[in-house]
């Protein structure tokens, strides 16, 4: 199992800390970009974030936006390993076609309240699926624990169907919550980690949570 760590819970010394968290032993740096429309709160600017990342980084890129092209034209600068949008927003098809041109991976989230079946159409043809466990927007919510089944649902439609995306499960991910989602290939977890005293020690607990 991947770990994708957010760094979206660090107020303070960001830049440091961002740089810290990078060196740490994870495999992407998860940036979350909420534009104020889609959800209620907003991220900084693309050229302000861009101020504070370490851009040799592999990055997974969430778009909590509502006009996905145009965050699209900016976050692919980034060269993300993954661009991710929400399957609630319009013109979904549009956008996984526009990503795919820049040469870079698809994922589709979905919210708590969506049913795994609006992801149906889209299955064949993305790369990842990533699973809210919260609702968008905020960071240190509450893991939503019914998230499992529809973890668990898409595990089972990617074995019948033989697709290939990867799933990716975002929100309230702790030692406790971590053992719950089996049927993950990404694990994002962010104030966990970030809100510790040391974020090694927090980054191993959590792996070894997994091996249980």
């Amino acid at each position: 199992m991947l770990l994708s760590a957010s760094f979206l819970s660090i107020k303070e010394d960001k830049k440091d800390k961002i740089l810290k968290l990078s060196n740490e032993q994870i495999d992407f740096l998860h940036v979350d970009v909420m534009d104020g429309v889609f959800v209620s709160n907003k991220t900084e600017c693309l050229d302000s974030l861009k101020k504070l990342l370490p851009l040799s980084m592999p990055f997974d890129v969430h778009l909590m936006v509502k006009d996905t092209i145009s965050y699209i034209k900016d976050y692919v600068s980034l060269h993300p390993s993954y661009i991710t949008i929400h399957v609630e927003t319009d013109y979904v098809l549009k956008a996984i076609d526009f990503i795919k041109d820049q040469d870079i991976k698809v994922g589709l989230a979905i919210n708590p309240g969506t049913p795994v079946r609006k992801l149906i159409p889209y299955l064949p043809i993305i790369d990842l699926v990533l699973v809210m466990s919260v609702e968008p927007g905020e960071g240190e919510q509450t893991f939503i624990e019914n998230t499992v089944n529809k973890i668990n649902e898409l595990n089972r439609i990617r074995d019948i169907q033989g697709y290939h995306y990867v799933i990716e499960v975002d929100g309230g991910i702790n030692e406790r919550t971590a053992k719950l989602c089996k049927n993950v290939d990404i694990l994002v977890s962010g104030s966990y980690i970030t809100n510790g005293n040391s974020y090694s020690i927090q980054i191993e607990k959590l792996k070894k949570s997994l091996d249980k």
